[in-house]
């Protein structure tokens, strides 16, 4: 069997949040009618796996294997040298239930404190997943490195961005135009690779 997706196939995010839907869309050139897992009243499951790669398997194979539609699903973080690669998988987590990224960063900044250091090195890292109905799966993963800077700068984009400078560029993802910060972000790197093995 192809591992293709045929334009205007129905896939379903593995998510609970419908603002990821028009971003999803447009990473996907549009190409395909998206549904939520939320809008099909699918449970989220427990994510148990010890990588980002795990964890958008396992959400993409849950929402394929109930809803009977292939499903894609991602899983991003930031990792932070100085914390050993904290908070990288539980990056939502540290967010809290409220989601309160502002409560992480403040978090991420006490932490690299406590070390002593001065190396601020960090990056974003996307997997994803997309999961046939009890069948096969295509997995890639993309990654940005760059550094943190404290107090974060600039209100665009979501999570940790405000405290995240890509290598070589002076603005934060938080400030930057989002058709800057998609050209180089984890995530479009990941649909890209994504892209290059679905739509061959």
């Amino acid at each position: 069997m192809p591992l293709t997706l045929e334009k205007g196939a129905k896939l379903v995010a593995a998510t609970h949040n419908p603002g990821k839907v028009p971003e999803i869309a447009a990473l996907l050139d549009g190409r395909f009618e998206i549904v939520t897992a939320g809008q099909l009243g699918l449970p989220e499951p427990e994510e148990t796996e010890s990588t980002f790669v795990g964890n958008a398997l396992l959400k993409a194979r849950h929402a394929a294997d109930l809803s009977g539609l292939p499903a894609l699903a991602d899983d991003s973080g930031l990792s932070v040298k100085a914390l050993d690669g904290a908070p990288g998988i539980y990056s939502a987590r540290w967010a809290g239930p409220g989601k309160d990224f502002a409560m992480a960063m403040d978090k991420v900044a006490e932490r690299i404190e406590a070390t002593g250091t001065e190396d601020y090195a960090a990056w974003f890292t996307s997997a994803l997943a997309v999961a046939w109905p009890n069948g096969p799966a295509v997995v890639v993963e993309g990654r940005v490195d760059g550094s943190l800077v404290f107090p974060g700068r600039g209100t665009r984009g979501f999570g940790y961005d405000p405290v995240f400078i890509p290598a070589g560029e002076s603005l934060t993802f938080g400030e930057m135009e989002p058709t800057a910060k998609d050209a180089m972000s984890h995530r479009a790197r990941a649909f890209a690779k994504l892209k290059a093995a679905l739509f061959d």
